[in-house]
């Protein structure tokens, strides 16, 4: 199974790492981001929306758990930690079968919603500003999208 691996130095080089990430977006596109608290998940996702051309402030939707940027492609940014003991389905599947970009943080807190095929990124703490993002693609598609990320 394919997967990469990239190190980042700075929040700075990791927004760059998901702007180039967000350009290869064609839509229909949902990711999966995992990781520790201030791991850098909406740091991720800010270059993510740089690359999508949203203009907006993205910031982390812990309250209103979905919100929703317009840029070359919508983006939709998900953080369902507050959803864990719930068993509500809040409509995901017409964002995940949607024509724009889905972003999932905290992701298998709502397993039994997420579609098969989809890019799981995890981002690990490795020092102070260093950190790990491993991208495992599930599906031809997302592989293809790794392999021109490393081209």
């Amino acid at each position: 199974m394919l997967q990469v691996e990239l190190m980042t130095h700075s929040a700075e080089e990791t927004m760059a790492k998901s702007e180039a990430l967000g350009k290869l977006m064609e839509g229909g596109e949902v990711l999966l981001l995992e990781g520790d608290l201030g791991a850098g998940k909406t740091t991720f996702t800010k270059g993510l929306a740089k690359g999508l051309e949203v203009k907006r402030n993205v910031n982390s939707p812990t309250f209103t758990i979905i919100k929703e940027y317009q840029g070359r492609l919508p983006l939709y940014h998900m953080d369902v930690y507050r959803l864990a003991d719930s068993e509500e389905d809040l409509g995901f599947d017409d964002y995940f079968e949607g024509e724009g970009v889905t972003v999932v943080e905290w992701a298998h807190l709502i397993e039994e919603f997420l579609p098969s095929e989809r890019l799981e990124i995890y981002i690990y703490h490795h020092g102070d500003n260093e950190r790990k993002i491993v991208l495992t693609p599930k599906g031809e598609r997302y592989e293809a999208i790794c392999k021109e990320l490393m081209e």
